[in-house]
């Protein structure tokens, strides 16, 4: 009995830890990923380095974004989700 009581702060911190920090992590995750596979062709977007620009072509894991300097190719992974939503936001 003793040995399920000393047990016990520990398995109600990975239980803390898991609510607090890796749940929501994963749900995050999981966002960007919809976030990514349903960017089209003409969306305006910001990437995570500061970028503005509009989706010109979509291809497996690249896109290719429309800026005033002219076309640049990058990963999917690079657009950021939330700075796009204040984008759309704005309107």
């Amino acid at each position: 009995m003793e040995n399920m009581q000393s047990l016990l702060p520990f398995l109600l911190m990975f239980v803390v830890i898991y609510f607090f920090m890796i749940r929501p992590q994963q749900k995050r995750a999981k966002q960007e990923k919809a976030f990514e596979s349903n960017l089209k062709v003409g969306d305006k977007v910001i990437t995570k380095s500061g970028l503005h620009g509009k989706v010109a072509e979509l291809s497996e894991g690249t896109v290719v974004i429309e800026t005033m300097a002219g076309k640049l190719k990058m990963e999917r992974s690079a657009i950021s989700m939330e700075m796009s939503a204040k984008l759309v936001e704005k309107k």
